[in-house]
């Protein structure tokens, strides 16, 4: 079978400050950098990435491929039209010179919304489609945070979604549709499609599948497939909820030999999922308070705890390095304390001007004008220098090199700062330990990441916090301003609905209520400032 792969990734939060312009698909950002052809395969060898799999079962299945482009960005703001452009262009124009195909595999990340497109991928298998006519499968591999549209899962002939939150599988995720390619294509049988939309949003950190109800919701899915119901396919996409776009929240997909089929198992998923909303809850902290409490954990049990800044995730459209939780832990006068990754180009390279040793005054982080965000101005010792390349061996990154530029460690009293001056989000031990910070020995440590972080960090953590410190990224959907949502959409899980006169039910009050709830240990989700 000769079949082409590419490959174009980006979630696309619409409130981020940051856009995505071609370089940041050069670099990568936590991704493979751009490549092309024949590299793409020696850059995706043994990398947790939908690539990498569908490499994997080329090779088992001894396809002829006709491996294009591969380009992915962390995630930011809205992709430039150049971006955008440049990209969809090579990948098409690839297809075209690629002669007769059987097929076409593409990795995709299922939420990118670009400057003049809202459904990127969508806009990218029609354009595939219209390349490669009616006759030849398209069978794309989706983050399970897909924005999916029903039009996107229409045009191509099948698509597969991670299962797991952190995303560990993601790799096994490529392998399972290129499989079902590979089916499509020696069948000769289109399967059938079912689309359901669900009616409520979720916390990023709530989604994680290691604990309920979404681990009973992941697991249905393989069941559904196992049964001998002629399911194909089936996929429950959360949706990333930072995206003002109609297309934005959960849906499920089920693709199979019949429709009748298609839509009994899809019918399913979405009644699960309904039938699961009390179970999405969770707990935050104010910064201030998140410390307390692990400083107090710690005390007992021993550390390290694991904080996640989840309101500057760069995985999420953070900028990873709003200072809110480093003032938190110095404040506190925590001790075997580290916290990062705090991208800051200028304070990387006044480190390494300073030298190893040097204790001098740095200006740190809080460069983005994020409201309730401002640089940390204060003394510190250079304890570490690095060029900032690393290999992230844990199960999420599964071995990506990173280049995270000019880099250091910096230590304020007991609490050390990883600066760095390229973006990654911290879900990798390696990412601590290349400046010198053993991250099991540490009290507490402080992580740029909403969830990702839990496949290598929660194995050695004595307890996990959720904290809220000033951030791009809402831990509760709720306070974003959305204005383009479909009517009806509940903004969290038993929270109010888009449309609604929701400020009261979705955001606390700013007197006397609001000091009231503070003042408790513990935020309760979609409590918070």
């Amino acid at each position: 079978m000769r079949v082409a792969l590419a490959g174009f990734l980006h979630e696309t939060n619409t409130f981020a400050p940051i856009s995505a312009d071609f370089a940041a698909f050069e670099v990568g950002g936590g991704y493979i950098p751009l490549s092309r052809g024949i590299d793409i395969a020696c850059n995706a060898e043994g990398v947790n990435l939908g690539i990498a799999g569908a490499l994997s079962v080329a090779r088992r299945l001894d396809w002829d491929t006709v491996p294009i482009l591969w380009a992915g960005a962390i995630p930011s703001a809205r992709v430039t039209e150049e971006a955008f452009e440049r990209i969809a262009d090579e990948i098409l124009a690839g297809l075209r010179s690629a002669g007769n195909l059987d097929g076409v595999f593409l990795d995709l990340h299922g939420a990118m919304v670009a400057e003049h497109v809202e459904d990127g991928e969508g806009e990218m298998a029609r354009r595939v489609r219209a390349v490669v006519g009616p006759d030849v499968p398209i069978v794309a591999a989706l983050d399970l945070h897909g924005n999916i549209s029903e039009e996107f899962a229409r045009v191509v002939d099948g698509m597969v979604g991670f299962r797991t939150y952190p995303h560990v599988d993601m790799a096994g995720t490529g392998a399972r549709a290129a499989d079902l390619l590979h089916r499509i294509m020696t069948e000769g049988t289109r399967p059938a499609c079912a689309f359901r939309r669900m009616d409520y949003l979720v916390p990023i950190p709530f989604q994680t599948t290691d604990t309920a109800p979404a681990d009973a919701l992941y697991a249905q899915l393989a069941a559904l497939e196992a049964e001998g119901m002629g399911v194909r396919a089936a996929s429950l996409f959360m949706g990333f909820p930072a995206a003002d776009i109609p297309d934005c929240g959960p849906v499920a997909v089920v693709y199979a030999d019949t429709e009748a089929a298609a839509d009994a198992a899809a019918d399913k998923v979405a009644s699960a999922y309904a039938a699961a909303e009390n179970g999405f809850s969770g707990q935050s902290w104010k910064a201030d308070l998140a410390v307390s409490q692990a400083l107090s954990i710690a005390a007992r049990k021993g550390g390290p705890v694991v904080i996640a800044d989840t309101q500057d995730n760069p995985g999420a459209g953070g900028v990873s390095a709003t200072t809110g939780m480093l003032r938190a832990l110095v404040a506190a006068d925590a001790k075997g304390a580290a916290i990062g990754l705090i991208v800051d180009p200028a304070t990387a390279k006044a480190a390494h001007e300073a030298g190893l040793g040097a204790r001098t005054r740095f200006r740190i982080g809080g460069q983005h004008g994020i409201p309730g965000d401002a640089p940390f101005e204060v003394e510190a010792v250079v304890e570490t220098l690095s060029d900032g390349s690393l290999r992230a061996t844990g199960p999420y990154y599964g071995g990506t090199g990173l280049d995270l530029g000019p880099s250091a460690c910096l230590r304020i009293g007991g609490v050390r700062i990883v600066v760095t001056s390229r973006i990654a989000q911290m879900a990798d031990r390696e990412m601590f330990r290349f400046v010198g910070i053993a991250p099991e020995e540490q009290a507490i440590l402080v992580v740029k990441s909403s969830t990702h972080f839990r496949a290598d960090f929660a194995p050695i953590a004595s307890d996990i916090l959720v904290a809220v410190a000033p951030g791009p990224m809402p831990l509760d959907p709720a306070d974003l301003p959305f204005t383009r949502l479909r009517p009806g959409l509940r903004l969290s899980p038993n929270g109010a609905s888009f449309g609604d006169a929701r400020a009261a039910v979705a955001r606390p009050d700013t007197g006397d209520a609001a000091g009231v709830q503070y003042s408790q240990d513990v935020i309760q989700q979609g409590r918070h400032p």
